[in-house]
């Protein structure tokens, strides 16, 4: 089967392997002249480890391998820890890792091949073909809109893209000290109700910080502007170590509003089907954006002749995904926050991302320990 995919980010090029690995014939159109590697870094949680495991990526180095996540109050006092290397021993080995998006792109990206510059300016759906700047045309018996929030495919199956902003924003940026932060394997959090700050190491003598909060176009936090940096301290400076290393440090940190939309049951018609942010764009709250994609691609790959059904199934679990990290749980501690166990704690992440997860629930054992 020859499979057009549009868009070579993460969702593009993982389900372009997967498809590949199957036996089918994947050519993947990317509108940019060159990989796009922007962005900060991405959590893999152990299903996103086992499918890139079985996509064959090569994780050897890659990023920081996470060993625990730790709640502080916003006076530093520890609240809660996950620890990681149980959830890693429940779900058979399968690590949590903190990547740069550079670097998971490019690892991705090896093998595959892309035509970069290839812009896509209109999408006939029901014949699976494609239509490119320069007026020439390709057409599959697949075709994949992996291009993102702003879906060219997507438009063309459902019209306007439905994505709209949540009323919090993003701003972050990779740090290298403080070295206690940057050479462990543990993810620092301080919520205070109204808004999150948080670190995980990256790998490579690399840290990403950032900070969730709520903001409105044209308020004090949105977009930016040369004394962004002192707003942020003045807000954070404050908080327990190492926010206010951290920001004492800080250069030029990005700015990313929060989008999030309905996700319909069913995403295609006819030989044409959505994965990743061009199906169900949600916040980075949980970091589950890149795991969804990734499971968008597993799954594809799996039943490519049958794109309804992948999309009934995969609707049912981004649906439950995309409403719990639509409420910014993370910036908003509940009253139980500090006054459960670490092993509660780390059991319940397991079933929480056991529930997140389709290649879980088929792949690994069903009973929490």
């Amino acid at each position: 089967m020859r499979v057009l995919i549009v868009g070579g980010g993460v969702a593009g090029l993982a389900a372009a392997r997967g498809l590949a690995a199957a036996g089918h014939d994947v050519e993947v159109y990317e509108a940019a002249p060159e990989p796009r590697t922007e962005g900060g870094s991405v959590s893999i949680w152990p299903s996103a480890a086992g499918i890139l495991r079985e996509f064959k990526v090569d994780l050897d180095g890659a990023g920081r391998r996470l060993e625990a996540m730790t709640n502080l109050s916003v006076r530093g006092r520890g609240l809660s820890t996950i620890d990681l290397t149980v959830v890693e021993r429940h779900f058979g080995g399968l690590p949590s890792l903190h990547i740069a998006r550079r670097e998971l792109v490019e690892r991705l990206a090896e093998g595959v091949p892309v035509r970069y510059g290839h812009a896509v300016t209109a999408v006939d759906p029901d014949r699976a073909e494609i239509t490119f700047a320069d007026g020439s045309t390709a057409r599959g018996d697949l075709l994949v809109g992996a291009d993102g929030r702003r879906s060219v495919v997507r438009r063309a199956l459902r019209g306007d893209a439905p994505a709209g902003l949540n009323g919090w924003v993003t701003w972050q940026a990779f740090t290298s000290p403080p070295p206690e932060i940057v050479d462990s394997g543990r993810v620092v959090m301080v919520s205070n109700g109204r808004s999150l700050g948080s670190v995980a190491p990256a790998g490579h003598g690399k840290a990403l910080w950032w900070f969730d909060l709520r903001a409105k176009p044209g308020g004090r936090f949105w977009g930016g502007g040369p004394d962004v940096l002192d707003r942020l301290r003045a807000r954070f400076g404050g908080w327990p170590e190492p926010f206010p290393t951290l920001l004492a440090h800080a250069r030029n940190p990005d700015f990313y509003p929060h989008h999030r939309h309905r996700v319909p049951t069913v995403w295609g018609r006819g030989p044409t089907t959505l994965v990743g942010d061009a199906a169900h764009t949600m916040p980075p709250a949980m970091a589950m954006g890149t795991v969804q994609a990734l499971e968008d691609a597993w799954a594809l790959s799996t039943s490519p002749g049958d794109l309804r059904g992948y999309e009934r199934a995969r609707s049912r679990t981004v649906r439950r995904v995309a409403r719990m990290v639509g409420t910014e749980m993370p910036s908003r501690q509940g009253p139980l926050t500090g006054l459960v166990s670490d092993a509660f704690s780390t059991r319940s992440y397991i079933d929480w991302l056991r529930s997140a997860s389709d290649y879980l629930q088929n792949r690994t054992p069903g009973r929490s320990r």
